[in-house]
């Protein structure tokens, strides 16, 4: 659709949309262009009210934290939304029980846990993301994953269709689910178990000290660049990347990170180009060296 229909089918939306944004500073990675539309609901009657004037005419991503997007250079073809500040609220139901909103950033959710004497989200401190992600790709480290201990899941689809999901409805997987593409969640519910905070806490510590000493901090990476390939070897994909790949290959700006192999860095001005073809390069010598195909983690915002 044209610029200028999108201008006029968006009017009564206001400062809600922004048309051609700039998304670099949204992601980890530091690296994108611009979306044709951009838009940030802030409550659910907003987002419902887009979707549905939008029909499903154009191309919709959700970006949350950035932390696992690479994004394009060009002009995103589509829009882009970014869920507001009523998707980042949580509160405690039932003592053992969290509804959580899906803009809220995984680390809060394990605080807020921890603060309220629940056991279960300390994984979660160690998960540079947002719920919503982390619901999508099945989030996980250190043994545990989002599924373990989510109750239900409330989504919306693209047509402004309300749905609740039982988490016993959905088929997890390692860093993926069945869950359709076309949902946008809202927010969630999970279980935890009671205990001392303190305790909590200690344990939270104990894993950010472990997490720190093995991956890359404070720069533009995006995270685990490859799911480990658990079908096919015990072998963690770091370590067949370290055995294919001599580890100061870069294209531009785009380079490995010399602490974890499964880390990509923009270390200045990487292009989103370069970052590709450093993901591929890598995909593709792994493939060579081992006969192990690797697949993507991050996600790729593209046209």
């Amino acid at each position: 659709m044209e610029l200028d229909a999108l201008k006029e089918l968006f009017k009564n939306f206001q400062s809600q949309v922004i048309f051609n944004q700039d998304l670099k500073r949204k992601n980890w990675f530091n690296i994108g262009g611009k979306t044709k539309v951009f838009f940030k609901p802030e409550n659910l009657k907003d987002l419902v009210n887009f979707l549905k004037v939008l029909k499903n005419q154009e191309k919709i991503s959700i970006i949350g934290a950035g932390s696992n997007t690479l994004i394009t250079d060009e002009l995103y073809n589509g829009v882009v939304i970014k869920l507001g500040k009523n998707f980042n609220r949580i509160s405690v139901l039932n003592e053992d029980i969290i509804i959580s909103g899906t803009a809220v950033y995984d680390k809060n959710l394990a605080d807020y846990a921890a603060n309220n004497g629940l056991s279960g989200f300390e994984f979660l401190a160690c998960i540079p993301g947002t719920i919503g992600g982390g619901i999508k790709m099945n989030a996980g480290c250190f043994g545990k994953e989002i599924k373990d201990i989510l109750i239900s899941v409330q989504a919306v689809d693209k047509n402004g269709n309300v749905v609740t999901i039982p988490a016993k409805e959905i088929e997890f997987k390692y860093r993926k689910s069945n869950l359709p593409e076309d949902l946008i969640f809202l927010s969630a519910s999970f279980k935890g178990l009671k205990k001392n905070p303190e305790k909590i806490k200690e344990e939270m510590l104990n894993l950010k000290i472990q997490k720190d000493k093995n991956q890359p901090t404070k720069i533009k990476t995006s995270g685990s660049t490859f799911k480990n390939p658990i079908e096919q070897t015990n072998k963690k994909v770091w370590e067949l990347i370290k055995e294919s790949v001599p580890l100061d290959t870069s294209f531009g700006d785009a380079c490995i990170s010399k602490k974890h192999s499964n880390f990509f860095i923009n270390k200045g001005n990487a292009s989103f180009n370069d970052m590709k073809k450093l993901i591929n390069f890598v995909s593709e010598s792994v493939f060579k060296k081992t006969g192990i195909s690797i697949e993507k983690e991050i996600k790729i915002l593209e046209n």
